[in-house]
């Protein structure tokens, strides 16, 4: 499938990875709805992208949101053939802190509901409405692509409900493609490294260039661009299916 034409919709859209996502499949001819909860910064992105792109507010975590959404990218453009998944949480917080504290349960359940069961549930909206989609001359009718991480492999102190929450998407990826498969719709994530996104944007330079050196090859920040790339070679490769893919520049997390 080519970008040119095509209808993305991204959740965490409009800003970090997905953000540019979004660039790139604009730049490169398609048309795309970006889903996320900061509504501010959805009219600048618009803006920023123009006539092509679309903003819906969208808590993945809440399904009639989710449900809403879909439809309303489905209004804006007719069909969607790809599906970025890169909304997500990152709290941290151990097990049992130093001075007795639990994990909180909550903000466990919390991010296994915005990381694994929210992404599901837009996986499984937008999943219907692709098997709708007129099949290509290979019959494939749409490309979803999701975001893990590498802490799904190498969780450090402090990860437990991120790396699980990660851990599933790894998890899930080759039985959604499985059931997915007739279809016609390919199924693929992301595990990337350490990115230079808006979480780190504000960080000291010493902090940026010591996350930096935890890659062995460039020894440099992940940028959304190297995230983008991915997502398009993904999506106009119909042999990538199933799989996971570390964007990581080789790196492998210590426990801290």
């Amino acid at each position: 499938m080519q970008l040119e034409g095509s209808v993305g919709v991204v959740t965490g859209g409009v800003s970090g990875l997905g953000f540019g996502a979004a660039q790139r499949m604009v730049r490169h001819g398609a048309s795309v709805v970006m889903l996320d909860i900061n509504e501010e910064r959805g009219k600048e992105a618009t803006e920023d992208l123009g006539e092509k792109s679309r903003f819906i507010p969208c808590d993945v975590s809440n399904p009639e949101e989710v449900s809403a959404a879909v439809s309303g990218a489905l209004e804006a453009f007719g069909s969607i053939d790809v599906l970025v998944n890169a909304a997500g949480v990152a709290p941290a917080q151990r097990v049992v802190s130093r001075d007795g504290v639990l994990f909180d349960l909550d903000l466990f359940k919390f991010t296994i509901g915005v990381n694994l069961v929210g992404m599901f549930d837009v996986i499984r909206n937008v999943a219907a409405a692709m098997a709708a989609n007129d099949p290509g001359e290979t019959g494939e009718r749409g490309v979803i692509v999701n975001v893990a991480s590498i802490a799904a492999f190498e969780g450090q102190v402090g990860q437990a409900a991120y790396s699980a929450s990660k851990g599933g998407v790894v998890a899930m990826t080759l039985p959604i493609a499985r059931d997915l498969a007739s279809a016609g719709i390919r199924v693929v994530t992301i595990a990337p490294g350490i990115m230079d996104t808006p979480l780190l944007a504000g960080a000291p330079q010493e902090l940026r260039d010591s996350l930096a050196r935890l890659h062995v090859f460039p020894q440099r920040l992940g940028t959304a661009e190297d995230f983008a790339h991915l997502v398009q070679a993904i999506v106009e490769n119909q042999m990538i299916n199933g799989e996971v893919i570390r964007l990581d520049a080789a790196a492998r997390m210590p426990p801290k």
